[in-house]
């Protein structure tokens, strides 16, 4: 880039690699909570992100907001709810077969329980702008990861994500303020 002058992009570049994100974030601080930074984003992953999560407040309720995504429903997220809210693994049927897990409209059905002391409620298909976290990942992505980012590793991407959230929880973290009144939008 020279001042005074169009921006020249190269149309050839070296792809270091990918990693990806899990987060959560509180509503009422908006931090953000038990990050994982890695390249995989399997069931095993979000599980372990949601342990990592209940863990800092065992006794508290718990109400995730996510999206309709398939490990959002897994097998593995019902049997951690149900371990958490003492209910016996025998009673959660076989995947695909029988009881709660028998599909995934069974282990929604379960995952949304109210009487839950961890209960997960799922945005409507294509309102991601209804999940906070989303809207937070749009952040990071104008912040850090924008199109003039650059990073000589996938160890050096997800170091300064790390850096980033540590910077963001310490100084902007502050719930998001919604301004949708609820009007109608006229033509």
């Amino acid at each position: 880039m020279i001042p005074g002058s169009i921006e020249k992009c190269e149309q050839e570049y070296t792809r270091n690699g990918t990693s990806g994100i899990i987060a959560s974030r509180n509503i009422v601080t908006g931090k953000i909570v038990a990050p994982l930074i890695q390249p995989t984003r399997t069931e095993i992953d979000f599980v372990k992100h949601i342990e990592n999560v209940v863990q800092e407040n065992p006794e508290n309720k718990h109400i995730f907001v996510m999206d309709q995504l398939n490990t959002h429903k897994s097998e593995l997220l019902v049997k951690f709810i149900a371990k958490q809210c003492e209910i016996d693994e025998e009673t959660l049927g076989v995947k695909g077969k029988s009881g709660i897990l028998k599909s995934m409209e069974t282990r929604t059905e379960f995952l949304t329980d109210k009487t839950h002391n961890i209960q997960i409620v799922y945005t409507p298909k294509h309102c991601s702008w209804l999940n906070q976290i989303e809207i937070w990942f749009s952040i990071i992505s104008c912040s850090v990861l924008n199109k003039r980012a650059s990073f000589a590793s996938v160890e050096k991407l997800e170091e300064k994500i790390k850096e980033y959230i540590d910077y963001y929880n310490k100084y902007l973290a502050k719930p998001f303020k919604w301004t949708y009144s609820g009007k109608v939008l006229c033509a």
